[in-house]
This record gives structure tokens, C-alpha cells and sequence, in this order.
């Protein structure tokens, strides 16, 4: 019962996010199927550190990133054609857009506690400030202080990629 709760509170969500991925729908809904029965499997020894969203959004975008990884593979040997070329370069933007989010992740964990956790209320559970103020019995002060900041450490570990030009993907991934 409870995991069909989370099937229908997440999937729609989990199904746009792998769509930023892979354009093809049918393989973004079997790609969510996948991370919802792993979830199933691994349920008796499973530990999550951040919200439920966001463990489900990583687990989302690496199987994306395995897939897109293995297509590659598959697809590669007979790479003669010109729509071949252009399919491989579409995969490698997403590949880069992935490693990107992929840092962007890797920073948020390491992010001070409190820091991290007013950032992932605001950013992936979208609450308002005043609400996180409420929820944590912080002043609106504080989390505007502590969103200043996860956002400016995101700044410093993105730097190199807001100077190649993929700053629109990092506001995508950071804001979307």
C-alpha cells in the first residue's frame, strides 16, 4: 500500500525528470518502473540521508546516465551514417547536462547541514521561505542567509561550466 503511495506521488514528477534526459518517453516511464522495483527490492536495508524526492530524482537520473551509457555502447559499431552523428551528439550534451547534474548533487551533499537542508526544502520540496522559517523555528533571516550561501558554494564548484555556456542547463537543473 505504502509503496503504491509513492508510485503515484512521484512517478509523474520522476518521468519529466528522466525526460530531460531522453526524449523518449516510453523508455523515460520504463527507466521510473526500474527505480521504483529497485526500491521494492532493496526496501528492508535501505538508508536514506536526503528527502525521499531527492533519493528518487538521483536514483532516476543514474539510470538514465546507465542507460544513455549502455545505448552508447550498443550503438556505437555501426556509426556510419550522419543521423548517427547527430543522435551521438544530442547523447553526449545530455551526458554532459548528466555530469553536470551529477556535481551539482555531489555539492549539495556536501553542503553544511542546515545549509543543505534549507536549500533542499526550498529548491525540491518548494517551500516558501516563511515556511521553512516555520517548519525549522528559524527567522526568515536565517534562511535567506543560508540559501545566500548553498548558492554561493554552488557557484564556486560549477565555475567552470558557467563559463563554458551550459548555464542554462545549470539554471534548468538547479531551478526546474
Amino acid at each position: 500500500m505504502a509503496m503504491e503511495v509513492l508510485f503515484q506521488r512521484y512517478y509523474s514528477f520522476l518521468v519529466k525528470t528522466v525526460l530531460r534526459l531522453l526524449p523518449n518517453g516510453p523508455t523515460a516511464e520504463d527507466l521510473v518502473q526500474e527505480v521504483f522495483l529497485e526500491l521494492w527490492r532493496k526496501r528492508a536495508h535501505l538508508q536514506i540521508k536526503t528527502s525521499l524526492k531527492a533519493y528518487l530524482r538521483r536514483a532516476a537520473v543514474n539510470k538514465s546516465l546507465n542507460y544513455l551509457r549502455d545505448q552508447r555502447l550498443q550503438i556505437a559499431p555501426q556509426a556510419e551514417d550522419f543521423e548517427y552523428r547527430e543522435t551521438t551528439a544530442g547523447a553526449v550534451e545530455k551526458l554532459e547536462s548528466a555530469e553536470l547534474q551529477r556535481l551539482i548533487d555531489d555539492t549539495i551533499e556536501k553542503l553544511p547541514e542546515r545549509c543543505r537542508l534549507v536549500f533542499c526544502l526550498s529548491r525540491f520540496e518548494d517551500m516558501t521561505y516563511q515556511e521553512i522559517a516555520d517548519q525549522l523555528d528559524i527567522s526568515l533571516k536565517t534562511v535567506e542567509n543560508q540559501i545566500s550561501k548553498a548558492l554561493k558554494i554552488l557557484k564556486q564548484a560549477l565555475g567552470p561550466y558557467l563559463q563554458s555556456g551550459l548555464l542554462g542547463a545549470l539554471i534548468l537543473m538547479l531551478f526546474g
